[in-house]
């Protein structure tokens, strides 16, 4: 067994005009004063990285290591969470995603796609630079908007969607097989994959590559009712990352799983600050570990009432009491008798006339 890294943090919730969340270095000195030991980046924002230059230059990816270093932090990983929705987009949502795009290709879906699978590709190159081997992504969604059967989906219809998402992903999927890093799915709700049947007829439309793997985070397997401590039994061969959220989903009479157009604070399914919801961690870290999961917890503050600073105090704390040291014994060591095989034969019977 191996033991989980951590304490670390996504930056991207934290990331603003403002000091200490204006400069990577600001923002890792921040980091660094409570007690996080590594930052996982989101490529998107130019106040904290350049992804066009760490995807040309591996002496501005060391650099930004140097950053990060001189605070006692390392980089877990980069981000394309918001590239990684582009790649794939039902024109219902055109409007609402394209301000994540690049200004010169917003209201061109096209041209906003190529983008999209570029700065993916050049994620995984700048990931490459900086000794990474996994990197955070969505995979988009053309099906999302027909997750409920009703009214009644055409036949054939997700699986052509399946099948179109699957062609747009492989050549990125080979790239990162060339880098030699993992691409590392966040299962999430507006994502095509969303749960574990999904992600298998994607991954079967990619022919089970190697590199199509998985981000693992608990709280949205709460919200949904999924049974996310049997998930690790099922895909932890495939799980390269981890996000440690919380949520809570406390069901009313008026108000179940779709949250009844309600905000956050008032849905009966919303994400909490660590040790606030209903994750049990205890058993996630327990998993993890026992099937060999050696990557980073990444604190990942989505909080429908706490402040992002006190969920980032509360944070660093709450990962590292949940980290596993792995043994190196068995606990019942002391009562070995030192037999041998000779010995173990004759407790069986086996030598017997």
């Amino acid at each position: 067994m191996k033991s989980i890294k951590g304490p670390g943090i996504f930056l991207a919730q934290f990331a603003g005009d403002e000091a200490p969340f204006n400069s990577f270095d600001a923002i890792c000195r921040w980091a660094a004063s409570l007690g996080y030991k590594g930052v996982q980046i989101p490529s998107w924002d130019g106040r904290l990285f350049d992804l066009k230059r760490a995807s040309e230059s591996k002496d501005y990816c060391d650099e930004i290591a140097g950053v990060a270093a001189s605070h006692g932090l390392v980089v877990t990983e980069l981000s394309t969470h918001l590239q990684g929705q582009l790649v794939a987009v039902h024109p219902a949502y055109d409007a609402a995603f394209d301000g994540f795009a690049a200004p010169d290709v917003r209201g061109n879906p096209a041209a906003r796609q190529e983008w999209a699978v570029d700065q993916v590709k050049r994620a995984l190159t700048a990931s490459r630079h900086l000794g990474l081997h996994a990197h955070a992504t969505f995979s988009g969604a053309l099906a999302w908007p027909y997750i409920y059967p009703w009214p009644q989906r055409p036949a054939g219809l997700v699986e052509t969607a399946f099948d179109e998402l699957a062609r747009r992903w492989r050549p990125i999927l080979d790239h990162a097989e060339e880098m030699g890093v993992d691409v590392a799915y966040e299962i999430h709700p507006g994502e095509d994959l969303h749960d574990g049947d999904s992600y298998e007829m994607f991954l079967e439309r990619v022919g089970h590559h190697a590199r199509a793997n998985l981000l693992y985070d608990p709280s949205h397997f709460v919200l949904q009712g999924l049974d996310y401590l049997a998930y690790i039994d099922i895909y932890h061969e495939r799980i390269r990352a981890f996000h440690a959220k919380d949520a809570e989903f406390n069901p009313t009479g008026r108000q179940g799983v779709y949250g009844g157009f309600q905000p956050w604070a008032k849905r009966a399914g919303r994400f909490r600050s660590l040790g606030d919801g209903q994750v049990d961690f205890g058993s996630v870290f327990s998993k993890l570990t026992q099937y060999g999961f050696d990557g980073w917890a990444v604190l990942e503050w989505e909080c429908a009432l706490k402040s992002p600073e006190q969920g980032a105090r509360e944070g660093a704390p709450f990962i590292a009491a949940h980290l596993i040291e792995v043994t190196g014994k068995a606990f019942d060591d002391f009562a070995g008798s030192g037999t041998d095989e000779q010995a173990n034969r004759a407790m069986l019977g086996l030598d017997r006339a």
